[in-house]
């Protein structure tokens, strides 16, 4: 049963990212252009609810020094603030500016127009039946990444100390 769900998760997905898929955004008025990998960590900020370092590496699967080197050059480009955690000024908090707001809503992976049009074309029943499987699949998509990301920082951990 799992081998065959792998199967037909494998050929689906491409359909819809396919037929839904925009290019990524440049900055215009810095002439940047931003990896897929930075484009994601912008969609994972916000302007007014800060998170920290290590929750945004935890939640994105990748180690706390992987995410460092990507969220300075964030801030070097004016898209991401750090402020010092009110409550416990050892750890910083990410946040993003106005540039890294702007940016946020003019990239997305996914163009929301085609999404509409590809949603339109389903009944009311299967619309709701496809969002619940994708909340299913994202969940256990994040539960995935925080695996890696704890495997990982276990790792480097265990080679740290031989």
């Amino acid at each position: 049963m799992l081998s065959d769900s792998v199967s037909l998760l494998m050929e689906f997905y491409p359909k819809i990212y396919f037929a839904c898929h925009t290019k990524h955004v440049n900055d215009p008025q810095k002439k940047v252009r931003l990896t897929a990998h930075q484009g994601s960590i912008l969609d994972h900020l916000n302007d007014t609810e800060p998170i920290s370092l290590q929750e945004l590496a935890l939640h994105m699967g990748v180690t706390p020094s992987t995410m460092s080197i990507t969220i300075e050059r964030l801030v070097k480009l004016g898209y991401v603030s750090r402020e010092k955690d009110k409550k416990d000024s050892r750890k910083i908090k990410l946040l993003l500016t106005q540039q890294g707001t702007k940016i946020k809503r003019g990239k997305s992976v996914l163009d929301s127009e085609r999404v509409h049009e590809v949603l339109s074309r389903l009944t009311n029943e299967e619309l709701v039946s496809a969002i619940k499987g994708l909340a299913l699949l994202a969940s256990a998509a994040e539960m995935q990444m925080k695996s890696k990301s704890f495997e990982k920082a276990w790792a480097k951990r265990g080679k740290q100390h031989n």
